[in-house]
């Protein structure tokens, strides 16, 4: 089908500074020589069981269809037996902007698989150092855990390099819009509209092409490629789309595709960006049929994100999968403010990749560390042997995009419960550390990642060493005691079985500790939502 064939649909067009230098810090920008990590075996797969609900957490109102994948939280793994945790970098907010609107608009708390841990403490900006060369630096640091003082935090966190607008890849987006009658409330269509306005007026250069596809019972082009200097068309363009009938999404997706294609910008940023409730019916095809086109789209170098609106009907499963799929990120939009930060403020990280198939490898040494715990990423985690397969799907990392990752972990020599081990020791194998075991680096960080357009993989190594396990989160930087505020947040509204001595007492004064810069309003905003879930979880417990 050529676009020349293509028409508008009938009806629809009517009218996201350190404080003490005593904690334990580590970056590549930093390091003058890698020394080789210490080798040891590979990683095994760990089964987790569901975790009990938190007394206060509450399920969707009765008349919701909103749908959230289980999240099975990660157990703590024998270093030893598991020295390897691998995973996809997952740059997605969605989560944290949903749990805003569960605590503000719903004044309820989340169900607890609403509730990624990542997501939450993604959202927040960090100080870590620029790349001096390539995409990415990649960052360490050691402390007590705030609420399991016998353990200890690591804090991984990965910079992407900040590039000027001007300076980004031409772009070629094709909004793929839902206007079925689902989209009809004033927090779905509505603020749709006004969140591309956000775009079109504020962001768009004349380098950028942006066309319109909608679909309700079918699906059509509203308009075709237009530069951003025609900024008049484009609104006007959004100002007549209206709300009704049912929902094709994945003819309206293959259009979107077949639009990309056709108008394809060689070494540019070609990507379809889905607005959507998640009422995402695929019609004639299966949701495994959309996946492969999605992959295959991909694999072409035309990648899909996700902006979710609304609630009631939010599919957030399947539109976190689709965005996954499809090497983009998934956005919740919940109000006009986290458009702007979507679309106005994150741009390049938005809507412009660095570096794809990212993947981040921790190895940790069982002379210093018995177990640990990824906190989050529970839909991310990766065998050992994917982080060298190139052929592995993984994250995508925007302009100037940061990504972070906190570990608990246990040390070696930390007092133990007297209670048989949960496996008998080999007969056969070595069970004792290796010679390298007995190094004094706690563990070493790897990131790998391909260029945008495919390449072979590159490395970065971070060993982190000599860390001092007496260091109090006190005197931690305000990056890392900012992101266990986060967590531990996101550990009580799960009502995590790991969540330790955590209390909303206790992250109220943990959020006060940190006194970072708060040039969006994030954090002030932040430091109500603790409050509001505090107050929310002691009302539901008196009823």
């Amino acid at each position: 089908m050529t676009l020349n064939r293509l028409r508008p649909l009938r009806g629809l067009l009517l009218a996201a500074a350190l404080l003490s230098a005593c904690s334990q810090q580590y970056s590549t920008e930093d390091q003058k020589e890698l020394e080789p990590a210490y080798g040891l075996g590979r990683e095994a797969a760990a089964d987790a069981s569901a975790e009990p609900a938190f007394p206060g957490a509450a399920d969707p109102a009765p008349a919701s269809r909103e749908n959230y994948a289980v999240v099975h939280e990660n157990p703590f793994l024998e270093a030893r037996r598991n020295p390897l945790s691998t995973f996809a970098i997952d740059v997605d907010r969605a989560s944290y902007a949903n749990v805003r609107r569960f605590l503000l608009q719903n004044r309820q708390l989340p169900p607890p698989d609403a509730v990624r841990l990542e997501e939450l403490v993604n959202y927040f900006p960090y100080q870590y150092p620029q790349p001096r060369s390539g995409p990415a630096s990649l960052n360490a640091e050691v402390a007590a855990c705030p609420w399991n003082p016998a353990h200890r935090l690591v804090l991984v966190g990965v910079q992407g390099k900040e590039v000027a607008s001007e300076n980004l890849p031409p772009a070629n987006l094709v909004f793929l819009l839902d206007v079925s009658g689902s989209m009809n409330d004033p927090d779905k269509l509505p603020l749709l509209k006004e969140s591309l306005r956000l775009l079109v007026r504020e962001r768009l250069r004349p380098q950028d092409y942006v066309s319109i596809v909608v679909y309700a019972g079918a699906a059509g082009l509203v308009l075709p490629p237009t530069s951003g200097t025609e900024r008049e068309t484009i609104l006007r363009a959004l100002d007549q789309l209206e709300a009704g009938g049912s929902t094709a999404g994945g003819e309206g997706l293959r259009l979107a595709y077949e639009v990309a294609q056709q108008h394809r910008r060689p070494g540019g940023n070609n990507r379809v960006i889905l607005a959507t409730d998640g009422d995402f019916n695929v019609g004639e095809q299966s949701d495994a049929d959309m996946e492969r086109l999605i992959t295959q789209e991909r694999a072409s170098g035309v990648f899909l994100s996700v902006l979710g609106f609304g609630q009631g009907n939010v599919q957030d499963a399947k539109m976190e999968l689709l965005a996954d799929k499809g090497n983009g990120n998934y956005a919740y939009i919940d109000q006009l403010g986290e458009a702007r930060r979507v679309l106005v403020q994150q741009f390049g990280g938005t809507l412009f990749a660095l570096a794809k198939d990212v993947k981040v490898q921790v190895e940790f040494n069982p002379a210093r560390v018995r177990e640990y715990r990824l906190l989050g990423y529970e839909n991310r985690l990766l065998a050992a042997e994917d982080f060298n397969d190139d052929r592995k799907d993984a994250g995508e990392l925007g302009a100037g995009q940061q990504v972070t990752a906190l570990y608990e972990i246990v040390p070696a020599d930390a007092p133990t419960a007297a209670a048989a081990p949960a496996v008998d020791p080999l007969k056969y194998q070595a069970t004792s550390a290796t010679d390298a075991g007995s190094s004094p680096e706690l563990l070493t960080v790897k990131l790998r990642y391909q260029e945008p357009q495919g390449s072979p993989s590159r490395l970065l190594t971070l060993p982190v060493r000599g860390a001092r396990f007496d260091e109090p989160s006190a005197r931690a930087s305000d990056n890392l005691r900012w992101a266990a505020a986060v967590a531990q947040f996101g550990l009580l509204l799960r009502g995590s079985q790991h969540r330790g001595t955590a209390s909303w007492a206790s992250t109220q004064e943990l959020v006060s500790s940190a006194s970072g810069p708060d040039a969006d309003g994030s954090r002030a905003e932040f430091r109500q939502l603790v409050q509001h879930a505090a107050t929310l979880q002691g009302e539901t417990a008196q009823h």
